[in-house]
């Protein structure tokens, strides 16, 4: 009790902190060196014309023709692809510029120089695509399934399967069945059409509905797809709000602003984990994420150690076919580990390993933030694509004048009542030792008969 007391100062910190609701961030110090400014302006702007062309997914992507093919021979024949060659030079010869700039401010040369090494990779990664050095390269941006996290011994595969072991024990629950997909394309496009133009104005994207595409729906900061015969359930729209509208358009939009630091504006591999994290623990903190999303987000961790372990495209593509059930599905899922790679093992694209890694990762972010009443920072995780570890810095470019405010944030960080709700409840509960509780609440249940209602009857 005495602990959860000394937690509630970090409450009303966080709650009443300046940069919750203030309507800009700090400008420029007065009598700040003018060179300075221009360094970082024309690195920041060298590091992201050399980003804007290394386009990963439009590379690696599948034509449509591929999954007809596949699932026509009843999934029993390796995938055929292959890929255009990329020629990266122009965008290595304006990563050599930058880096011969130097700000002398060493977080700032630090922070450039960490981009200047993601470009670079992302360009190695492209120029082997389909071949075993598009993985080597692919794991230094995204990193992989067995690699051990910063600080803490535990890997991606580690927390995969201890997802699955929750959601093992919670399906055994016995709760009524998961509602139908009956929403239209139509229906949920009007929907979010809607929620854009209110929250974005006139820097809403387009919604549109296209006849094919590799996924229900597809987000970037000027156009949402979405399949015309997909079917959708009643949490699927907000879904794609929450992740893809609020965060990946949302922190497009605001990247899009920053006309001083455009690397900010800038969607590729460095950005990935964070992004993506930020994307999920949105799904979480807004109660639009379920079971079946959590563990299709896991599937794909143990999917890459397969890969990685020699599993080829048909081995990855029946595991999955026995855990979705659903030829098509099955098909996407184990897509989107061999795309880029190798078809018959030991080198995937290992993007998806950033979903659960990102969400450890942005959520003890938030937390922290939450302990040390950082409200200012925590909108500061929205001015554009970023890595977490960049916050230092980006504070420092704020600071600056340099690092603009974010025109648009979620509805849950815009009104955080209920984050903060939730991150007290989190103190709280993880400073409590739960298994003398847990053990008697199980006891109680142990022995009793299992209820069954008629729902038809009220």
């Amino acid at each position: 009790a005495a602990r959860w007391r000394q937690s509630l100062p970090r409450y009303r910190r966080f709650a009443d902190a300046p940069g919750m609701n203030a309507p800009s961030l700090p400008q420029a110090a007065p009598g700040l060196d003018d060179s300075l400014r221009e360094q970082v302006i024309a690195a920041a702007a060298l590091l992201a014309d050399a980003a804007r062309p290394l386009r990963v997914l439009r590379t690696i992507d599948w034509p449509i023709e591929v999954r007809k093919r596949f699932l026509a021979a009843k999934g029993k024949v390796l995938p055929s692809v292959s890929y255009e060659p990329v020629d990266a030079s122009r965008s290595l010869r304006k990563v050599e510029r930058a880096r011969r700039i130097r700000t002398g401010h060493a977080k700032i040369d630090a922070w450039l120089t960490r981009h200047a090494d993601a470009i670079e990779a992302t360009a190695g990664m492209l120029q082997a695509v389909g071949t075993p050095g598009f993985y080597r390269h692919g794991r230094t941006l995204y990193g992989d399934s067995s690699t051990p996290l910063k600080l803490h011994p535990a890997t991606p595969l580690d927390m995969a399967r201890s997802i699955h072991q929750s959601i093992e024990q919670l399906t055994r629950i016995r709760m009524d069945p998961p509602p139908a997909a009956t929403h239209t394309a139509t229906q949920v496009a009007r929907t979010i059409r809607k929620e854009l133009n209110a929250r974005f104005g006139a820097d809403a994207p387009a919604v549109t509905l296209v006849p094919t595409l590799s996924a229900n729906a597809l987000a970037t900061s000027k156009e949402i797809r979405i399949r015309r015969d997909a079917r959708f359930t009643d949490r699927d729209a907000q879904q794609l709000l929450q992740h893809e509208a609020w965060i990946h358009v949302g922190t497009s939009i605001n990247g899009r602003h920053q006309d001083l630091l455009p690397i900010l504006g800038v969607s590729y591999p460095y950005t990935t984990r964070t992004q993506e994290g930020l994307a999920v623990f949105a799904e979480i903190i807004s109660s639009t994420m379920e079971l079946d999303r959590f563990r299709r987000l896991a599937d794909r961790v143990v999917a890459i150690q397969m890969a990685v372990d020699g599993a080829d495209f048909l081995e990855v593509y029946r595991w999955f076919l026995e855990r979705v059930g659903q030829a098509e599905q099955a098909y996407e899922n184990t897509r989107r580990v061999y795309r880029g790679g190798v078809i018959t093992g030991g080198a995937p694209f290992t993007k998806d390993v950033s979903y659960v890694f990102g969400l450890l990762q942005v959520s003890n972010m938030v937390r922290a933030m939450f302990a040390a009443g950082r409200a200012d920072v925590l909108r500061l995780l929205f001015c554009g694509k970023l890595d977490v570890q960049d916050l230092p810095v980006l504070c420092e470019l704020a600071a600056l004048g340099l690092c603009r405010a974010p025109r648009h944030r979620p509805p849950w960080a815009t009104d955080p009542r209920s984050l903060l709700a939730t991150l007290a409840y989190s103190t709280f509960i993880n400073q409590i030792d739960l298994e003398p509780l847990t053990r008697y609440a199980t006891q109680l249940v142990a022995d009793s008969p299992i209820v069954s209602f008629d729902v038809t009857r009220r």
